[in-house]
């Protein structure tokens, strides 16, 4: 570890941004290199991932990594499929927030699948440490530092050292979630788009709109393959089809021009050729699920999401009260908590921060069957 005083600044500066409505891109950038002058690094990568189901929803790298995606897909199977201890899943699981490979293996890389078949071999790395973003019950992103050939590997305080740090990038990914993108472009195609997956995690079949959907996932600062979040989702759901306790295979992605992509897989099963397919679909995230993950990035207590779910649906504070069986100078308590949260000042600002960053630009176009705005 650095000496204290560097690493007290990297504290310091890393909760200034955090807290300072940053643009996620924004955010992780000065975030990765301030901590860079704190605990050196060849290069990084820092995911994002659903709450709800704690997959990978997007990632970024930085230094030796930066712009390296042909084993993005690699990755992800890794992640996903193998039973390794220190995947992100199971580290959370087990309740740890960060591990150091050199140290979990006694120097011993080869015994790690994902150190032996992939950092090693293909970018020379000798060091991994990774962290969990965590907040509460769930955690919000991920990251992992590297050391090449010639570094020191890291630490036991390197790892408490970037387990502090968690807590605050967890709140700037939170922060960076709800900044607004202006311009959300629509979609040009209708309904759902689907992707088929074979056995050998090849994309075999795709429906119309579909390779602009993933288009959409990508953006000049995030560098990792759209491959990595559909390898995560594809091994989910054949580990759900072999009855293994995992979480459902569906993450919610916010894409480079702001709008919320709803993805969901599932496992073929069937005549033997097919046995191992999956399907992939990815369609426009409606409101329901977008409200769920933009509550959850307000950082609320239980009480406080009672009261913004009730809000949502239009309740007064007498109502409101009435349902939760308190007072109504209670339920202003928690409103007031509520708007401090999500930086707005009233109920109809609260509203137009859940809906209307991804509805707002459709207002005035034409509606479908289903009373929702009509698929482009």
């Amino acid at each position: 570890m650095q000496h204290s005083l560097v690493a007290e600044r990297a504290r310091g500066d890393l909760e200034v941004l955090a807290r300072a409505g940053l643009e996620l891109e924004t955010f992780l950038s000065e975030a990765v290199e301030s901590l860079g002058r704190a605990l050196p690094h060849v290069g990084a990568c820092i995911g994002t991932h659903d709450p709800a189901t704690r997959l990978l929803t997007s990632a970024r790298k930085y230094g030796m990594l930066a712009g390296s995606n042909e084993n993005d897909g690699l990755f992800g199977q890794i992640e996903y499929e193998s039973d390794e201890t220190t995947t992100f899943r199971r580290m959370f699981d087990d309740g740890r927030t960060a591990v150091s490979m050199h140290l979990e293996t006694g120097g011993e890389l080869e015994r790690s699948v994902r150190m032996s078949r992939l950092m090693v071999p293909a970018y020379g790395f000798t060091d991994e440490v990774r962290v969990l973003f965590r907040a509460g019950e769930t955690f919000w992103g991920s990251m992992s530092l590297f050391r090449g050939a010639g570094d020191p590997a890291f630490t036991a305080s390197d790892g408490e050292f970037v387990a502090e740090l968690a807590s605050s990038f967890a709140r700037g990914i939170r922060n960076g979630i709800l900044v607004q993108v202006a311009g959300a472009s629509a979609m040009t195609d209708a309904g759902p788009a689907v992707v088929i997956v074979d056995r050998d995690d090849e994309i075999v079949q795709f429906s119309a709109g579909a390779a602009a959907r993933l288009e959409l996932l990508r953006s000049a600062d995030h560098s990792a393959d759209p491959m990595a979040m559909l390898a995560g989702l594809v091994a989910t759901a054949r580990r759900r089809l072999r009855g293994e306790n995992v979480p459902q295979a569906r993450i919610r992605v916010r894409s480079a021009d702001g709008l919320w992509l709803l993805l969901h897989a599932s496992a073929l099963t069937g005549t033997a050729e097919r046995a191992g397919d999956v399907v992939v679909t990815i369609e426009e995230a409606r409101p329901p699920e977008i409200v769920t993950i933009v509550v959850s990035a307000f950082d609320l207590t239980p009480r406080e999401r009672d009261v913004t779910q009730l809000v949502l649906q239009g309740a007064d504070t007498r109502q409101i009260a009435h349902a939760l069986h308190v007072s109504p100078y209670t339920v202003q308590d928690h409103l007031k908590s509520v708007f401090d949260k999500a930086d707005v000042r009233s109920r109809r600002e609260l509203i137009a921060r859940v809906y209307f960053d991804q509805y707002e630009p459709r207002i005035g176009s034409q509606l479908g069957a289903d009373g929702a705005f009509a698929r482009y």
